[in-house]
């Protein structure tokens, strides 16, 4: 099968951005990923042996001088030194392991240098969906046509409701190309609409084919890497401070739900709550969160009105147009939306992937031992690592 990932920014900009923070705060940290497959899927016979192959593939992948110049114009918040370290950066097959048991369930783990390993998840993601969907023959029955006319009538919709949208669904696309028509029928659809309006794509390749933004700042892996080094109750203050220290007031978005609320209030100050333009909401029921926030910005005197909410929680047409009903005179909202906009098959007759790849030990230098780690949000379906984890870190938290 021909390569999958053919382009080195075929990735999610917030994978760029924290490589950035990791070498700048943590350049000898050590890590290990895990992948987890929510659904429990069964893969088809072999699929193994190809997806080492695509991965394989992604050592022959470059940091080109047109990508370069495109990040230099519009990522203005990555320092210069950081582009030599992506010139000279490649894969490594070897950081690497997967296998396929008897049953026909995947296991994907990697561990290496945090700044290294951190670019692999994305990419690995995306080449899981798109290569499943080849294998069993779902790609095959999508006519990318249709999906660019499916596309464009749901991004009528939610521009002329009013929303601020951006393309958040690289990870579990059903193929490059069903994001790559995503992405132009929001863009045309947007020359059509007056009101709402398409900010740009997670991907940077896309973005610079398309000219557009890209957009991202940071995943739950900063966190559960910061709190696996330091333990959780301070682990979103100090990911906080090395944030505004590497981006100095740039990329303000801070994806609060690592350890839950709670957990993100207590570390959240005045001085944040002014630095930082606003926050991300990735779990929980939207409004209740909304209020939360609310009252913690409050509390901390600072107007609410002022600070941004984006809504990326698994996010479908009817029902982020319903979030922006409730919240537009609340405070600056705006969704990203990903599988909805990039894999959405159900009119052929089949679902999208439900995968993720979590980070679940880490070490400050190569000479430490690992200290595991996990991630729990405000939804318990989303809760990753080990339940013994899991449990220490509520206890450290004082959840219930």
């Amino acid at each position: 099968m021909e390569p999958i990932v053919t382009h080195f920014t075929d990735t999610d900009l917030y994978k760029l951005t924290m490589c950035c923070a990791i070498l700048n705060c943590f350049p000898r940290a050590v890590v290990k990923y895990q992948f987890v497959d929510r659904n429990n899927t069964v893969y088809p016979q072999g699929f193994a042996e190809e997806l080492k192959q695509q991965v394989k593939y992604l050592e022959d992948l470059r940091f080109t001088r047109e990508e370069e110049e495109f990040m230099k114009q519009r990522c203005y918040y990555l320092p210069t030194w950081f582009y030599t370290y992506l010139r000279g950066f490649r894969y490594d097959a070897n950081w690497v392991e997967i296998s396929q048991d008897a049953e026909g369930h995947l296991h994907v783990d990697f561990e290496g240098y945090w700044h290294q390993t951190v670019l692999l998840e994305v990419q690995i993601l995306a080449i899981i969906s798109q290569l499943h969907h080849t294998m069993t023959g779902n790609l095959a029955k999508v006519d990318m046509a249709d999906y660019y006319d499916l596309t464009y009538r749901k991004a009528r919709r939610m521009l002329e409701g009013g929303l601020v949208v951006t393309d958040f669904g690289l990870r579990r696309r059903l193929s490059f190309e069903s994001e790559d028509v995503a992405v132009k029928a929001f863009i045309d659809a947007s020359k059509d609409v007056e009101t709402g309006k398409f900010v740009g794509t997670s991907n940077v390749y896309l973005a610079m084919k398309y000219n557009v933004t890209p957009v991202g700042t940071m995943a739950h892996e900063w966190i559960a890497g910061i709190a696996g080094m330091f333990g959780p109750q301070e682990a979103n203050n100090i990911a906080m401070d090395m944030w505004q220290k590497t981006y100095i007031g740039s990329l303000g978005i801070f994806l609060y739900d690592t350890f839950g609320f709670k957990a993100f209030a207590d570390n959240f100050s005045e001085h944040f709550a002014r630095v930082f333009a606003g926050l991300r909401i990735d779990s929980g029921d939207e409004l209740e969160q909304v209020e939360k926030i609310q009252n913690k910005y409050r509390e901390l005197g600072v107007d609410y009105r002022t600070k941004q909410i984006i809504f990326s929680n698994a996010l479908d047409t009817d029902r982020a147009l319903d979030i922006h009903r409730r919240v537009k005179d609340r405070c600056i909202d705006s969704y990203g939306i990903g599988t909805h906009i990039t894999c959405d098959t159900y009119g052929w007759g089949f679902k999208p992937m439900n995968i993720v790849i979590k980070l679940v030990a880490i070490k400050i230098t190569e000479k430490r031992e690992f200290n595991d780690t996990c991630k729990m949000s405000e939804d318990l379906g989303k809760y990753t690592g080990k339940p013994e984890t899991v449990e220490l870190f509520k206890k450290l938290l004082h959840i219930n």
